[in-house]
């Protein structure tokens, strides 16, 4: 497998509650280790084996939340063991509030040349995670569905993204990551 089809399977995973999916994607002990910079969404902070991945990325993330849309902003070489690059994704919550998530950080990707290139450890950095009301639900949807998936850049987020008070520490972390805005 090439690292663009590992990251592609694991949003299909994590996107799509498809758990199975991780078995193509992650080493039976993989590590997880997210770096949480926002209040407005909780994950542990060290998950190590695949199934554990499984549970907190995909099974208790989709019992929160549906319509999920993630995009890596850059994409990976083939051949290579470790990937870094910018995220963006959006989703709204299950529960009958209905409220929109949003939020935007790093990917750092290793992958075991010896496990048909599988992930041994992703380090996800959450920058921001920001809450919008349900009213913006159709705004935020309608401008995603604009977006190649799952494959965009920093450019083409800034270049369609409605103008939202609320969306203004995303659109700071990617004019940062943007080469022309």
């Amino acid at each position: 497998m090439t690292p663009e089809v590992v990251l592609r399977t694991y949003f299909r995973a994590k996107d799509e509650n498809r758990p199975h999916l991780l078995a193509d994607v992650f080493t039976a002990g993989a590590e997880l280790v997210i770096r949480n910079q926002s209040e407005n969404i909780a994950f542990p902070a060290f998950t190590r084996g695949r199934a554990a991945i499984a549970e907190v990325l995909v099974r208790s993330f989709a019992l929160a939340y549906e319509n999920v849309y993630s995009f890596y902003l850059a994409r990976p070489m083939p051949g290579i063991h470790e990937f870094a690059c910018p995220w963006l994704v959006a989703m709204s919550e299950r529960s009958s509030a209905g409220r929109v998530r949003a939020g935007c950080g790093t990917y750092e990707w290793s992958f075991d040349p010896d496990d048909a290139h599988r992930a041994n450890r992703l380090v996800v950095a959450i920058d921001a995670m920001q809450v919008l009301p349900p009213t913006e639900s159709e705004r935020v949807f309608a401008w995603l569905r604009t977006l190649d998936y799952p494959w965009s850049s920093p450019e083409a987020v800034l270049k369609t993204m409605p103008a939202c008070e609320l969306l203004s520490p995303i659109v700071r972390f990617l004019e940062r990551h943007a080469t022309v805005v």
